[in-house]
């Protein structure tokens, strides 16, 4: 897929994303942290290996998906999934009390419009709560931050999307493959990680 390689046409582009991150920033914050927000959201997008319209096609593909599950009671409400995608590709990942009904869903959502694959990595099981969610939100953070250590040339760490659940690591982006050996060679050693699973795709160096 080709690649934005034009910063400044990039960030014109992708204004209307920043706003919205910015924007998204709880209120109670402040200036500051909205400010600060919108800086990441600029970094992450400049770096990013994706288009700028692949970008927001992604973030339409989300909402798509959470819509879908909430028109769907009989699965949402016996199960714990959470989605992200990246370059039109959906993660599914979470819990279930029935695999059946994450079966069910990821089919539904692979009929999406804009959806190239669908990857279903939700568990049967018994549900998160919201201290299990506390603690994978801050493995993630502590894991993003942890991959600045990666040694390897030209390497970026904002290009690797990073999701948890129940301490199962899930690893998507557009990386080159000593990239992609390396972040989950290193993923694997952070405490508190339990597995780690690789939905990389590789580009060349």
């Amino acid at each position: 897929m080709p690649m934005d390689t034009n910063p400044e046409k990039k960030m014109k582009a992708a204004l209307p994303l920043i706003l919205s991150a910015a924007l998204a920033t709880p209120f109670l914050a402040g200036c500051t942290a909205a400010v600060i927000g919108g800086t990441a959201a600029t970094v992450a997008v400049i770096h990013d290996r994706r288009t700028t319209g692949t970008i927001i096609e992604d973030q339409n593909i989300k909402l798509r998906v959470r819509t879908l599950l909430s028109e769907h009671p009989d699965i949402n409400s016996r199960s714990n999934i959470s989605v992200t995608s990246y370059n039109q590709r959906v993660l599914l990942y979470g819990q279930t009390e029935d695999a059946a009904l994450a079966d069910t869903f990821a089919q539904k959502v692979s009929k999406l419009p804009k959806v190239n694959a669908v990857y279903n990595e939700v568990i049967e099981g018994a549900r998160s709560d919201a201290w299990d969610y506390s603690k994978d939100t801050a493995l993630v953070t502590k894991i993003k931050t942890l991959l600045v250590n990666v040694k390897v040339e030209d390497f970026d760490p904002t290009r690797v999307k990073v999701a948890a659940s129940d301490g199962h690591i899930y690893l998507m982006g557009l990386v080159t493959p000593d990239e992609g050996a390396a972040v989950v060679e290193y993923v694997r050693g952070v405490s508190g990680v339990k597995r780690v699973v690789e939905i990389f795709e590789y580009v060349s160096p």
